[in-house]
């Protein structure tokens, strides 16, 4: 059964949307935690809608946060709980892309994921498995879940922009170079970019490229 997200919105009025960007948030989070980025990007993304749901189960570790799965490392939660888990929330996941997609009046082509930490693993597992192609991903200290299964399950491709600290203590920055590594040879057009001395978040510099990224991919 389909959980429905509780999600805020942000950017360009209702019904004037050209683009739209959903911001996916990490493991003990909550959409709010994402939203705040839009302040600085819709200055230059204007006619585009930011939306930020919370992931569909209470975290876990944190009552107060959600989770798009429970973490076995993180939270005790067995192997066979978190993949259950991930299959529920990649439902859900992409019942709200395709809600945003009606509500906005859009295509596809026309909306972006962008990712932190577990969201940018939700993102990198839902998108390629679309049956239409999004216009891009973002991803925010994350990984790429399975990256062997990749260039066998994949259906659309878009480009994709990888941004890491080389400081990161949850998630390690060569997970940025395995998940680079199955996007180019599953056929996607990525990007990397290291962030100097920045652990676990999002630098200056990797919000300005992530800006550019999006202010290129998306419809004007």
């Amino acid at each position: 059964m389909v959980r429905t997200l509780k999600s805020a919105r942000k950017g360009v009025e209702k019904g004037k949307a050209r683009s739209a960007v959903i911001f996916l948030h990490g493991y003990g989070a909550d959409g709010a935690d994402l939203l705040g980025l839009a302040d600085p990007l819709a200055p230059h993304l204007p006619g585009t809608a930011f939306h930020a749901p919370n992931a569909p189960e209470r975290c876990t570790n944190n009552p107060f946060g959600y989770q798009w799965f429970p973490i076995p490392w993180l939270d005790g939660s067995s192997q066979e709980d978190a993949e259950k888990g991930m299959l529920a929330a990649i439902d859900d996941l992409n019942a709200y892309i395709d809600q945003v997609l009606t509500d906005e009046g859009l295509e596809p082509e026309a909306l972006a994921l962008v990712g932190f930490s577990q969201g940018t693993m939700m993102s990198l597992q839902v998108a390629p498995r679309r049956a239409q192609p999004l216009a891009a991903v973002v991803g925010f200290s994350g990984r790429l879940l399975n990256p062997e299964a990749l260039a066998d399950e994949v259906v659309s491709r878009f480009p994709v922009l990888l941004i890491h600290g080389d400081a990161d203590e949850m998630v390690p920055v060569g997970a940025l170079s395995e998940a680079g590594d199955a996007l180019v040879a599953a056929g996607f057009e990525t990007y990397a970019h290291v962030s100097k001395g920045m652990a676990h978040g999002i630098a200056p510099d990797g919000l300005s490229l992530a800006l550019s990224f999006l202010h290129d991919k998306l419809p004007k």
